[in-house]
């Protein structure tokens, strides 16, 4: 099949909330994760307030009208960062906007064909801030994935439930960024 990649912001993205809270599902239930019921919820209660935060963008993969992948994020404020954070990233990355990638997931029988990597280029690509951040849980293989591809960890954190995180951040190239 061929797959097809979509760029949405808030209000267009609306339409794909339904089979992205179902591709959530299935992804964070795999091991390390491990998700149920209620984390599923608490996503799909969040998804509508993420979508209007500034500089939404949502990179949707389809095949055959099926989601088989979605990356997203929003800009994080200059002097923003993550909450729970164990530290600040370094000041001129603090004193930056930053691309905040809040979900980056693949259904798991489509993984290996670059999908994953397809989404995320498109979603990083021509953006204005300067930095990209993002949390990983430290056991997943995608942490690994993260650091090969030039993330580096600048902060620890913790979810809610305690789940620790890594937070990493990675330079934009220069030619993405505009003024």
């Amino acid at each position: 099949m061929l797959v097809t990649y979509t760029v949405h912001n808030g209000t267009t993205a609306a339409p794909l909330f339904s089979p992205l809270i179902e591709l959530y599902s299935n992804v964070y239930a795999e091991p390390p994760y491990e998700e149920g019921p209620e984390q599923v919820e608490r996503f799909a209660r969040g998804l509508p307030a993420e979508a209007t935060r500034p500089g939404f963008t949502l990179v949707a993969a389809q095949d055959g009208g099926s989601l088989i992948g979605v990356a997203y994020g929003w800009t994080m404020s200059v002097g923003g960062w993550w909450s729970r954070a164990d530290q600040e990233p370094p000041g001129h990355v603090l004193v930056a906007e930053k691309f905040a990638v809040m979900e980056w997931i693949v259904a798991p029988d489509r993984r290996g064909e670059g999908i994953g990597s397809r989404l995320l280029r498109r979603l990083l690509d021509g953006r204005s801030e300067r930095y990209a951040t993002l949390a990983s849980d430290p056991r997943a293989a995608a942490r690994r994935m993260y650091e090969r591809a030039g993330w580096r960890q600048v902060a620890r954190s913790a979810l809610p439930d305690g789940t620790p995180m890594d937070l990493l951040l990675i330079d934009l190239p220069a030619a993405s960024v505009q003024g």
